[in-house]
């Protein structure tokens, strides 16, 4: 058999470039062993959850027009809201991504003289224009829904003081994202999210607590609906549609909730009974069926990430040995030609556009220059091999994703090799 590290070589890869990371590698064995067996316990509860909603081989095919009557996919919300242990679910491929999604779940339940508070810091960048923080046009803000945040303190625990304070008679709704989104702070596990909720509710109990999901599917055994969420929200090209759900995102929650949500998605009146399908209820099936494994070969490739960076000197986060609550992770290189070489290795060792060299735009929704490397078989998915970052301080690029940890471990090498090329590494 053919040496594998003559593969790497063969495929642009410096032999220092395979040995460093080889070394890293020998020593993460353990840790891969226990991401496989929380992957096993989420296979089981995923599988579980498409038995008790009895899914069928009938429930794969679809509908077109108004889509009344689209059992397939009633049954896969049933079998969400199975998974996530709610009261119900909305799944559509009528929408759009995360962002689209947590817009549904924000104006389904609010009206004019409610108020957000998000007790972990800013939201994610292209919410800013949701809520009306950067003004946009359709905004929160303009249908007279404020806003208000609370930073984490500086060792990244919850302020609760402050919280306690922020919470007024209009606090409608305490939105948290579990993610770090651009920003290098660490991301909230389960539990904790479980604990600010459980403050929250005991200062104002009909406060709705909703929390962006996004990349944390699956990392856990648990969701945050499994510890007092009145809705978790997400992105079906993200970690639960296992890159093959071609678009849609889902929002899991209370009866109340998903109802107000489903007649924003829809209309008032309609609310869930429309929504044609259009065959895409296998890919979403079995991508959720997929999810577990797909997600903890993220995992492995962002904790192979972290420790080749760290190893070189780059701050990570998370760091090389912290537990993992989503599948992001963060190198701050300090200057923008890193994240240039970087993005660069990321996209010449996609299946598609490899050729292509991703260069800063700018991106609909943020506030600086975004330069994106995302050779993905599903236009701009993010578990898919992918790495992104805005063109500001502290130059930090944020990767992602791998279908297989195979993929994600080639991405890796790839980054560091284009970053070696460009001599801003001597070895």
């Amino acid at each position: 058999m053919d040496n594998l590290k003559d593969y790497y070589l063969g495929i642009g890869i410096d032999e220092k470039v395979y040995d460093f990371c080889a070394t890293i590698e020998k020593k993460l064995k353990s840790r891969f062993d226990e991401i496989d067996k929380v992957a096993e316990q989420n296979q089981i509860r995923v599988i579980k959850a498409l038995q008790d909603a009895k899914f069928a081989e009938e429930h794969l095919n679809g509908t077109t027009g108004y889509g009344y009557n689209d059992s397939g996919r009633e049954t896969i919300e049933q079998v969400y809201a199975n998974l996530f242990h709610t009261e119900d679910a909305l799944v559509r491929q009528q929408i759009t991504c995360g962002t689209h999604a947590l817009t549904i779940a924000l104006s389904g339940n609010l009206r004019p003289g409610d108020e957000i508070l998000s007790p972990v810091g800013k939201v994610y960048d292209t919410l800013e224009g949701v809520i009306g923080v950067r003004e946009s046009k359709g905004s929160l803000k303009e249908f007279g829904i404020t806003y208000k945040q609370v930073d984490l303190l500086p060792d990244g625990s919850f302020d609760y003081d402050n919280i306690r304070k922020a919470i007024n008679k209009n606090t409608r709704l305490i939105e948290i994202q579990r993610s770090k989104g651009y920003d290098v702070r660490p991301t909230l596990s389960v539990e904790q999210i479980g604990e600010l909720i459980k403050f929250c509710k005991e200062i104002k109990p009909d406060v709705i607590c909703m929390v962006d999901n996004c990349y944390g599917e699956f990392v856990e055994t648990i969701e945050p609906s499994f510890v007092g969420a009145d809705m978790v929200v997400g992105s079906l090209i993200k970690n639960p549609g296992g890159g093959l759900a071609p678009i849609g995102g889902y929002i899991c929650g209370t009866k109340e909730c998903i109802e107000n949500c489903a007649y924003r998605l829809s209309s008032p009146g309609l609310g869930k009974e429309v929504g044609a399908s259009l065959g895409i209820t296998r890919n979403i099936a079995q991508g959720l069926f997929l999810a577990p494994t797909v997600t903890a070969s993220a995992l492995k490739g962002a904790i192979f990430a972290a420790n080749i960076y760290e190893k070189l000197g780059f701050k990570t986060v998370p760091n090389a040995t912290e537990d993992r609550f989503d599948i992001i992770q963060a190198v701050e290189f300090g200057k923008p030609e890193f994240i240039q070489a970087f993005c660069e290795g990321i996209q010449a060792a996609a299946p598609v556009d490899s050729f292509v060299t991703p260069i800063p735009w700018d991106m609909p929704g943020y506030d600086s220059q975004v330069i994106m490397a995302a050779g993905t078989f599903i236009s701009g998915a993010s578990i898919e091999l992918s790495a992104d970052a805005p063109m500001k301080e502290p130059y930090a690029v944020y990767f992602q994703g791998g279908l297989t940890y195979q993929h994600a471990k080639f991405g890796i090498m790839m980054s560091l090799q284009k970053i070696v090329e460009k001599g801003l590494i001597v070895w």
